[in-house]
């Protein structure tokens, strides 16, 4: 019982460690968004390009009354929702214009937030016309460069690309060679941010519209108006909606006065308070009354800043290289009304993740401690009734534990963004949904079977996931084991989050469902049906149409393979192990190849990787995972207690008696299947550490559902309930041919 409470304490420890870490994870730590190889088709004629950002601008400051021209833009052509993507999940205007300069995640200055003033412009532009601009700190000539302050972050952004004044081709082997016309009019600082060249040279430069916008649209194919900030909302919300509707009258002037053919967006290019997910319209041929979409993200009405560029490139009939954007297109949509409820909701989950995760964690990581430390307390004793509670308790209190993942993530099914109270209403579903897990887990066929209950919650969870990701991975946005929007790391495909479930979901199912076999006599059934599961659980992680995730591949690999071989009573050798320890690294590495070769296989970060590497660009990709995965050990105080943790627990499964776990070396000896079991978790744990970007993470994340579901397996094998006694039979025939010796529980 005690020891049973120290696991349950110690889950209770890193379960709030993992919370905060992801809490605090800054964007670096995301995987960055894919590059798309293939090419769109054109959209239309595109004559001319103008960008307006209107930084701050949200779906709530848009309506017909306050902003009728921004609104009749959003009735008659395509809407959606702009996550801006920066170097720092809260992306100040400056950072945001950098990065539709190069297309790369990038900032203006080496410090957090708050903003700090933009860079200083300087120009001798007035009301008659355009002039020569210049931003000195481009090139370092008022102090760090642009260039040197972006170096640690290993983002690579090409200053200069979406101008096309980029000189520095040999360091930027990605970007396309062949020069292209170069005209293009900035009109405001943030657009000759969005300008300039590596110089900081901008061509053409107003500081506003002036009187007459018509000729001064029509200049250059591409235009660039930054029409300012809009103030916080708070105590100043007056401010802002004024503010909103001067924008409005000065985006009517531009659409009465740009040229024919003119594709025209308007996004909220940058943060102004707080992160927010952003509003961002689309006019011109090829968008009509739509919702925007994009690879880059996968879903309905979702789009990244760093998209901007190349679609902008796209349109303007010029290369966009290996950006890592993808072209923004549109899709059909219903009314207006319900579009724009859907962005809001969008913005609103947004806003529930980041103010309630690390309460979530903290309190879901108390829960459980105090759970298992109350039965531990509580039921202490030797007495068969006591023994039979004591059981009973554990059993429940994991069950129920281990089912909050999946509960997580079937509260999306609900939209709650778009309801009232929306953050109650996604914890109260989450509760609801694993409640309901866990009664199907305590109360099915299965509970006779020490591995069942336990099996039955890993397989609800893994196949959740699994299915998600193969649907678009809808369920994961924004939930608390799911995809953090506002950080822009990753859309779709498997969380780093939901990863530790996930795999630990999949190596217990895979184990209960290899037991249940073994128990009928047949081996080769086992290693068939475990085999099976381990298969449906890498092809959802690793196909690039679907997870595409590299380091759960890399991670859930040699795990299955550690499982596989010790159901099949296979000795693991020397070369074994090494050819093991490098499974998944081959398998990643021939579903990107096999993607790159063929888009039509599914196009993604794993498959755009390859185009890096062939581009002799992978190396900044390389050194920016490999500092975020060293930086999450230090991320805070607390961090470093989780490498500690996991070593303790490979000893405890290396050494149950040395360390008095009696019960767990009494479970491992009565279950052989235990111990494979625990050594393909650990395996998992590590190399999803080490192999994913989010490192600590990534194992910490795991322990919410593989501590309790181990603590109920280890207690229903070790010290079993007596009415579970009368089903027990003798070994199968099986037992004596391999080194997996048959269990003494037989159920």
């Amino acid at each position: 019982s005690w020891a049973a409470s120290a696991i349950g304490v110690s889950c209770a420890v890193v379960l709030g460690i993992g919370g905060l870490a992801a809490l605090a994870a800054p964007a670096q730590a995301g995987i960055t968004a894919n590059a798309e190889v293939s090419r769109p088709a054109a959209v239309g004629r595109v004559s001319h390009v103008i960008l307006i950002g209107i930084s701050g601008l949200d779906w709530t400051d848009i309506s017909r009354s306050q902003t009728p021209a921004l609104w009749q833009l959003a009735e008659r052509d395509s809407v959606g929702s702009l996550v801006d993507s920066a170097v720092r999940t809260y992306a100040c205007p400056a950072d945001a214009w950098l990065t539709v300069n190069s297309g790369a995640r990038a900032t203006a200055t080496g410090k957090p937030e708050p903003c700090s003033l933009p860079p200083v412009l300087q120009s001798a532009a007035d009301a008659s016309g355009t002039a020569p601009a210049r931003v000195p700190a481009m090139d370092g000539a008022a102090g760090d460069s642009i260039e040197e302050i972006n170096a640690p972050y290993s983002y690579g952004p090409c200053w200069g690309v979406l101008a096309g004044t980029n000189v520095r081709a040999a360091t930027c082997p990605a970007q396309p060679a062949v020069p292209y016309a170069r005209c293009a009019t900035a009109i405001g600082p943030g657009a000759a941010l969005a300008l300039s060249s590596p110089a900081g040279d901008v061509q053409n430069y107003a500081a506003d519209l002036g009187g007459t916008p018509r000729s001064l649209l029509a200049a250059c194919p591409l235009t660039v108006v930054d029409l300012g900030s809009l103030p916080a909302t708070g105590p100043g919300g007056g401010a802002r909606a004024v503010a909103a509707r001067v924008a409005s009258r000065q985006v009517a002037r531009i659409v009465a006065a740009a040229p024919p053919g003119t594709a025209i967006v308007v996004a909220g290019i940058g943060d102004v308070a707080a992160p927010h997910v952003h509003a961002i319209i689309i006019s011109g041929p090829g968008f009509g009354p739509g919702l925007l979409k994009a690879a880059s993200t996968r879903q309905p009405g979702m789009v990244v800043s760093t998209d901007l560029t190349p679609t902008i490139l796209h349109w303007l009939g010029r290369g966009y290289g290996n950006l890592v954007g993808s072209v923004i297109q549109s899709s059909s949509r219903g009314a207006l009304t319900s579009a724009i409820a859907m962005l809001k909701a969008q913005d609103t989950a947004a806003q529930v993740y980041r103010d309630t995760l690390g309460w979530f964690f903290l309190i879901y990581a108390v829960a459980e401690g105090f759970a298992f430390g109350l039965v531990a307390l509580t039921l202490r004793g030797d007495g068969v009734e006591r023994r039979k509670r004591r059981v009973s308790a554990y059993r429940t209190a994991g069950i129920a534990g281990a089912s909050v993942p999946a509960g997580s993530f079937l509260a999306n099914l609900v939209p709650w963004g778009q309801l009232s109270h929306p953050a109650l209403l996604l914890y109260g579903l989450a509760l609801a949904w694993s409640a309901v897990v866990a009664v199907v887990a305590l109360t099915g066929p299965w509970r006779r079977d020490p591995l069942g209950s336990a099996g039955c919650v890993g397989a609800i969870t893994a196949a959740i996931i699994a299915i998600d990701v193969i649907t678009g991975s809808h369920l994961q946005l924004s939930t608390p084991f799911g995809l953090p929007v506002l950080v822009a790391g990753r859309w779709y495909g498997i969380g780093n989050n939901a990863l530790g479930p996930y795999a630990a979901g999949g190596l217990i199912a895979a184990t209960w469902a290899a037991g249940a076999a073994l128990r009928g006599g047949s081996r080769a059934r086992a290693l068939a049906t475990a085999g099976l599961i381990a298969i449906f659980v890498l092809l959802a992680c690793a196909t690039p149409a679907w997870g595409a995730k590299v380091g759960g591949t890399i991670a859930m690999t040699p795990a299955f393979l550690l499982l596989l071989a010790a159901i099949a009573g296979i000795r693991i050798t020397p070369l074994r192990a090494g050819l093991i320890a490098v499974s998944g690294l081959i398998v990643i590495t021939a579903f990107a190849v096999l993607s790159y070769i063929y888009p039509a296989v599914g196009v993604s970060d794993v498959s755009a990787f390859v185009g890096h590497v062939i581009h002799g660009s992978a190396g900044p990709i390389l050194n920016r995972k490999a500092n975020a995965n060293l930086h999450s050990v230090t991320e805070t105080w607390f961090t470093p207690i989780v490498p500690v943790v996991v070593a303790l627990f490979g000893l405890m499964i290396i050494w149950p008696e040395r360390l008095r776990l009696l019960m767990l070396a009494r479970a491992i000896e009565l279950q052989p299947l235990l111990r494979p079991l625990l050594t393909a978790i650990w395996t998992a744990g590590v190399l999803g550490w080490l192999a994913d970007d989010s490192g600590v993470s990534v194992t910490a994340a795991m322990l919410p559902l593989a501590l309790p579901l181990v603590i109920v397996i280890v207690t229903l094998v070790a010290e079993p309930s007596p009415a579970a006694a009368p089903h027990a039979r003798s070994a199968p025939d099986w037992a004596a041919s391999g080194p997996v010796q048959a269990p003494r529980w037989q159920v």
